[in-house]
């Protein structure tokens, strides 16, 4: 899975299985945000169900750690 960490000036900062790599932020979609997933196939595209299963998984996890936190200060 290939996700975009950051954006530096002109480069991305992609998270690959093997780790980080920079590419020119104008060989990527234009639409594309920290966050998203790509793929490559002759040219970068943001793979949309991807990023929001991912997303969403996210967001669900921090719901459960916030949820688990307030329990716990309630019972201090």
């Amino acid at each position: 899975m290939i996700i975009i960490d950051r954006f530096e000036g002109d480069l991305a900062v992609l998270e690959t299985d093997d780790g980080m790599i920079n590419v020119e932020r104008s060989l990527l979609p234009e639409n594309a945000a920290e966050g998203d997933v790509l793929t490559y196939n002759r040219a970068w595209t943001v793979d949309k169900a991807a990023t929001e299963q991912r997303r969403s998984r996210t967001a669900k996890r921090l719901k459960r750690l916030l949820n688990k936190t307030d329990k716990r200060g309630k019972n201090d």
